[in-house]
């Protein structure tokens, strides 16, 4: 009976013992046993795994507005002063990322943003169509393919990326993560007159070298029929079709330089013709009489300029943007959009300016810095302020002025970063008016999140 017992424990003790391979086998190093080396090679899965990352961002806001949204706040402003305050939850924005590295200098990338909680269309009242109802499929809750691109990189200094790409053009639209800014909202100036994020089709070449980083791009062009006066050419790059027309092309263009410590300089630009961007293409070209069509010499040039900066040391951060914008036949753009498309084209019919600009600075100091125990734990609470100026309305000597476009905006708050992935905000603002219009203050709260989970 013992020796029974006995055998069956050596037989198990074998069957359970790792086995040794031998050197000269060529299958593993002297000694290394099977589980050592299945440890180390990894898997088809873990392969693919690590080729991959997935991740991305998203806020939470509630905020309270201390004035009227009625629609004729500002044609009618002294009947409203005294209206009583709203309140509003949003989900501005969230985003997932999936990325995949396919080897040999190949990549792709994808980022898929639901934008105010949802997808669908939604309800909201016109201003300058006397308070009419009317619904929007591009307001309101969507989901959008904000990027989706392939890439091949030759060398840090060369890459070149194909397909659905962001438009630096801008602080905002180049470094537009929540984290990357301090109010609850994306800065308000830029995010009014120019399309934020701003994402077009096209191909980008763009590398670092040093301290110099450069970006270069050929686009889709905008379609000024749906550009507007309270928002520029923000509306421009949108399409009501299954497709984006492309009679015009734009180019971009972007440089950082990095060359001082904690300081980042940035300077971009755009420039494409708007006009006889629009199906159908019937205002562009010659008559069957060989005439130039009425509309043919107006081209709608977009030329853009902007001027941005940040600086992160010795526990500040400091931001700045100075954009200005220009679009010719401006006069003209509007009187064709309100009297010679059909009324119910899905055009904007509001005038647009000739000009168009946003400055925007914000400073926020954190103090945590100067505690050793939050410190330790990489905990940050930083105090900010910001100053927006921007006019999405500045019109040609003919035609018809509107002030309320032109604003000042003051905003104080905090951010609390508890670590460094997650941000809660909160902040008091005030947009400031000329006279006869009414002040608008608000009270925001938010949170925020971005990060890469593999």
């Amino acid at each position: 009976m013992k020796s029974n017992i006995f055998a069956i424990v050596f037989c198990l003790a074998i069957a359970g013992a790792p086995v040794v391979v031998a050197a000269e086998s060529g299958n593993s190093k002297d000694g290394e046993t099977v589980e050592e080396k299945d440890e180390k090679e990894p898997s088809k899965l873990e392969k693919i795994m690590k080729r991959f990352s997935i991740g991305g961002y998203g806020e939470a806001v509630y905020a309270r507005n201390f004035y009227s949204d009625n629609v004729y706040r500002y044609s009618r402003p002294e009947q409203y002063r005294n209206d009583p305050s709203h309140g509003r939850f949003d989900i501005p924005h969230a985003v997932i990322y999936l990325s995949y590295d396919f080897g040999k200098g190949w990549k792709m990338s994808s980022e898929i943003e639901f934008e105010h909680g949802g997808a669908g269309s939604a309800v909201e009242q016109e201003f300058e169509e006397a308070g009419e109802w009317e619904s929007e499929i591009e307001k309101g809750g969507e989901v959008e393919l904000e990027q989706f691109w392939i890439e091949k990189s030759f060398m840090p200094q060369l890459n070149v990326r194909a397909g659905h790409i962001v438009v630096p053009v801008g602080l905002t639209n180049a470094h537009h993560e929540p984290l990357e800014f301090f109010t609850v909202y994306r800065p308000e100036g830029e995010a009014t007159i120019l399309p934020c994020t701003w994402h077009e089709t096209g191909i980008s070449l763009w590398g670092r070298a040093g301290d110099w980083r450069y970006e270069a791009q050929f686009l889709a062009g905008l379609d000024a029929f749906f550009f507007s006066r309270d928002n520029w050419i923000q509306g421009g790059n949108g399409s009501p079709f299954e497709f984006k027309t492309a009679n015009k092309y734009a180019v971009a263009a972007r440089i950082d330089n990095y060359s001082i410590k904690g300081l980042r300089i940035g300077l971009s630009g755009y420039y494409t013709h708007s006009m006889h961007n629009t199906m159908p293409h019937d205002m562009e070209g010659e008559d069957q009489y060989g005439n130039k069509k009425t509309y043919d010499h107006i081209k709608g040039k977009v030329a853009i300029g902007a001027l941005d900066f940040t600086y992160n040391d010795h526990n500040w951060i400091v931001r700045g943007n100075a954009d200005y914008g220009y679009l010719s036949d401006a006069s003209e753009i509007s009187e064709i959009k309100r009297n010679r498309t059909a009324n119910n084209a899905p055009y904007n019919k509001t005038a647009v300016g000739k000009n168009a600009v946003a400055l925007g600075m914000e400073a926020g100091y954190d103090f945590f810095s100067q505690i050793a125990k939050t410190r330790a734990d990489n905990q940050k609470f930083y105090l900010f302020g910001r100053y927006d100026y921007y006019n999405s309305y500045i019109p040609e000597h003919d035609m018809a002025k509107y002030e309320f476009t032109g604003r000042h905006k003051m905003t104080f708050g905090i951010n609390y970063y508890p670590i460094p992935q997650i941000v809660i905000k909160g902040e008091y603002s005030k947009r400031f008016f000329k006279t006869p219009f009414n002040d608008e203050p608000s009270v925001s709260i938010g949170i925020a999140y971005m990060g890469f989970f593999n």
